[in-house]
């Protein structure tokens, strides 16, 4: 097995200009985390040179170490390995770019997300930011890549390599782009040297109205209210004062942002709160013509991401292309039947996130222990999955109290994509993905009520 110093290679995860990000394991611990590698693009090294580039990787991983705050990763360790350094960070097998959906073709519509969700998201960044900017941190690359999620939903600003401290110039070829198209603010695309914390907050506010829309806000400035009608002119006014094109005129400090970030939560609650109050429109999901007519698949399957949207019914954002209408009777042991498809799953799941390997061991045990008086529970199929997810709520679908325990908002299947990976179920975000099986993800058995 290769290694990196004493790391064990588990597998590469991506790789930029300055160098690869691997994952590896500890060879005592076994613990997972994410090494990232000096080994320069070629013509990066041409451009500006190898003392350079050492440089800025030292800077990256110095600047990293001296920030101590829950919304940014952590420095492990920083050492050199057949001539080349690297350091070590916790690894998290989520990002806010996988949740959304965003592909390389950045300017593509991506997965909305609840107005909930994004706000403590958004307010998790600015958090994360502020800590920075008092630090005399600029980021200058927030984007969705860049913001890891851990099992709990917390954010953790990552990738520090493009970062600058106050008053810091950067001395490389004019015309070398600092940061990410679509993310950074026009100033910084001029004159990466001469930007502020604003283009920090530029940044936050083109990822917090693609989380709302999945779309970009556009030059001029494209309405959020006409991509989610669940927003209004408030809204409009908050992305307005954080997109100027002028740093000026847009929020001069993270703080300034959340506290006006918080008014319009406050604001959407009470709005929430009106809404429910109203006589119900009956809402329900869309569902497919024929949903509960033939049996689920209950054995698993592998399949290649290549065939997935195909075999398991998704569309081009890994959402169900139909879905199915909810029966949901809630007995009294711990279970709910769904009269549609004729399943019984848990009403809970699994206490805390658990690997692949690990979320068999759990249905075993359920079984053992005869949970509910059954002992045909299965790890669910994607298709079994699928069918308890709902479009992202709208208008009076904010009312509806969920049925299921909230904490399990992500699901194994026994559905693998590879020897190394599975199939999982976003049930708060609504998508399909693939987690290595090394990942930690939660678990609700399912049984069949016909089997019983």
């Amino acid at each position: 097995m290769r290694t990196i110093g004493k790391y064990e290679i588990r597998g590469l995860l991506g790789r930029g200009g300055m160098g690869k990000v691997y994952k590896v394991r500890h060879p005592v611990t076994g613990k997972i985390a994410a090494l990232k590698l000096l080994d320069p693009n070629p013509l990066l090294v041409q451009l500006i040179g190898m003392e350079k580039i050492r440089e800025l990787f030292l800077s990256e991983a110095v600047t990293m170490a001296r920030l101590r705050h829950p919304n940014i990763v952590e420095i492990w360790d920083f050492d050199e390995f057949d001539g080349k350094t690297f350091y070590l960070m916790n690894f998290y097998f989520n990002n806010l770019g996988l949740i959304i959906g965003e592909s390389m073709r950045t300017d593509e519509p991506s997965r909305r997300i609840s107005i909930d969700q994004a706000l403590d998201y958004c307010r998790q960044t600015l958090s994360g930011l502020d800590c920075m900017h008092h630090a005399g941190i600029i980021h200058r690359d927030i984007k969705p890549y860049n913001l890891l999620i851990t099992d709990y939903g917390t954010i953790k600003i990552c990738d520090f390599g493009l970062s600058k401290v106050r008053g810091e110039v950067f001395s490389g070829p004019p015309g070398l782009k600092v940061g990410s198209a679509w993310y950074a603010p026009p100033e910084q695309e001029r004159d990466p040297d001469r930007v502020d914390y604003t283009a920090d907050l530029f940044s936050t506010g083109v990822t917090f109205y693609r989380m709302l829309t999945g779309a970009l806000p556009g030059s001029p400035y494209l309405s959020a209210v006409q991509f989610n009608p669940d927003l209004d002119p408030h809204w409009d006014r908050f992305f307005k004062k954080s997109l100027s094109p002028r740093p000026v005129d847009r929020y001069q400090s993270a703080r300034a942002m959340l506290d006006d970030l918080n008014d319009l939560a406050s604001a959407w609650q009470q709005k929430k709160d009106r809404i429910c109050l109203l006589p119900s429109d009956s809402f329900s999901p869309k569902s497919a013509s024929e949903a509960g007519t033939a049996r689920i698949r209950t054995t698993p399957v592998k399949v290649s991401p290549r065939h997935a949207r195909e075999t398991f019914g998704l569309d081009m954002l890994w959402r169900p292309a139909a879905y199915v209408p909810h029966q949901l009777i809630e007995r009294n042991n711990g279970t709910i039947l769904e009269k549609t498809t004729s399943l019984i799953w848990q009403l809970s799941g699994s206490p805390y996130p658990v690997t692949w390997r690990e979320a068999h061991e759990y249905i075993d045990t359920l079984n053992k222990e005869n949970f509910a008086g059954l002992s045909g529970w299965r790890l669910p199929s994607l298709e079994e999955l699928t069918t308890l997810l709902i479009e992202t709520p709208q208008g009076q679908g904010h009312c509806l109290e969920p049925v299921f325990d909230r904490t399990q908002k992500w699901l194994w299947s026994c559905d693998r994509r590879s020897f190394i990976a599975a199939w999982y179920v976003s049930i708060e975000m609504g998508f399909v993905a693939w987690r290595d099986v090394k990942g930690r993800l939660y678990v609700r058995g399912v049984a069949s009520l016909d089997d019983i």
